[in-house]
């Protein structure tokens, strides 16, 4: 065996025991070398790197069967942290978090209409205060950072954000050689697709996640792989045309998704219904400062029994739907999942599109379908980037688990 294959064998032995440490803690070293199938010795050098390297902790005996109480061991996810970093296209969002993904400490600031390379440069000031804010101990294992738009995982480059004005950025070099850290990169839907499947409620292997806010976009595994395409542009589900006579997006094609059915476009579609004098709850409740207008005022006037609002939403679900049925004939997901500032508490734009769904999307491919609302709440960016990392770190793509 070549020296370079033990390593190997090395690190994917360390890394089966560590999740499986990680996802059936407690537990002895015999049960770890009876569900991993490999040899006492191998778990037990394993460990011992591992408690070293201060990810696992013994925390006690257990029952005997016969013999001496093993002792049992515990993941250890305070020992160490990470930096997250979540850009949208209004917000940056930085956190330092432990290795199950929860928030330690957060800050969230404005984009204010930065783009291109202004905003890199405010996205470089707020991470250098934050991090040298940061008083937390244990050891950083690197920096994660989610964006949308086309982005080069392997590369760390943001080739393409139409409302960031972001092209050809080389993210991930910039940031390791500022920090001194290892970096990660990812497109923000990939990231939050990943997090549900491995911290939320969707424990599927062929999922798609969607989100609608301020964008439109998509993630998706098959197979348990995030499907990125050639250039990392896979997902784009905001820049699918579906009305020809529509209005020419960002992008430069016409009758985009995004133009229907975004934040931005419903936003547009309330003021030019109150400058043409409909009654509306929106502006009451906006006091007459159409600025102060977001997503959850919107979602008040629906659950108040607003006519507009009623209205927007029903054209949403219908473009929405349509989309949506593209995806689920075209990829047969286990799950679907709604999630964004336009779908969390809308329940019933939930129910109109899942009516779509059943009437239009192929019987066979929809019926045993899961359809639901995003469970990770609005830190589902953060932990999003969280997941990109700790998948690397634990490598969830190089052996089976159940999480």
């Amino acid at each position: 065996m070549k020296k370079g294959d033990h390593k190997l064998i090395q690190a994917l032995n360390r890394s089966k025991v560590l999740n499986k440490i990680r996802t059936e803690g407690p537990i002895s070293r015999i049960d770890l070398a009876k569900k991993n199938n490999i040899s006492p010795s191998t778990v037990a050098s394993a460990v011992q790197e591992l408690i070293k390297d201060g990810y696992v902790v013994e925390i006690g005996t257990g029952s005997s069967s016969g013999g001496r109480k093993p002792i049992l061991l515990q993941f250890n996810p305070n020992n160490h942290y990470l930096f997250a970093v979540a850009i949208t296209n209004s917000l940056i969002i930085l956190a330092a978090m432990n290795l199950e993904a929860s928030i330690l400490k957060k800050a969230t600031f404005p984009i204010d209409g930065l783009q291109g390379k202004e905003l890199v440069e405010r996205l470089l000031q707020l991470t250098d205060d934050f991090i040298r804010s940061y008083g937390g101990g244990g050891q950083c294992v690197g920096l994660s950072v989610t964006v949308p738009g086309i982005v080069s995982d392997t590369q760390g480059v943001v080739y393409y954000n139409t409302k960031l004005r972001m092209e050809n950025v080389p993210l991930k070099r910039i940031m390791e050689e500022r920090y001194g850290l290892r970096v990660w990169v990812e497109n923000d839907m990939n990231s939050v697709a990943l997090a549900e499947r491995r911290f939320g409620s969707y424990a599927y292997s062929n999922l798609i996640y969607i989100s609608i806010g301020d964008g439109l976009g998509s993630g998706i595994l098959i197979n348990d792989t995030l499907l990125r395409g050639k250039h990392g542009g896979a997902g784009e589900f905001g820049h699918t045309s579906v009305n020809w006579n529509g209005i020419r997006c960002e992008c430069g094609n016409i009758g985009c998704l995004d133009t229907s059915i975004s934040w931005v476009a419903i936003y547009s579609r309330i003021i030019t219904a109150i400058a043409t004098g409909r009654p509306t709850l929106i502006q009451e409740l906006s006091g007459g400062d159409y600025a102060k207008i977001d997503p959850s005022m919107y979602k008040e006037a629906l659950r108040r029994g607003d006519r507009l609002a009623i209205s927007i939403n029903e054209e949403v679900a219908e473009h929405l739907g349509a989309g949506i049925v593209n995806l689920v004939n075209m990829f047969n997901p286990e799950a679907l999942i709604l999630g964004g500032e336009m779908a969390l508490g809308n329940e019933e734009l939930l129910s109109m599109v899942r009516k779509y769904i059943s009437r239009h999307a192929m019987p066979i491919l929809a019926n045993d379908m899961v359809f639901g609302l995003a469970s990770l709440g609005g830190d589902d960016k953060l932990i999003g980037a969280a997941a990109v990392l700790l998948q690397d770190l634990f490598g969830f793509s190089l052996i089976e688990s159940s999480i």
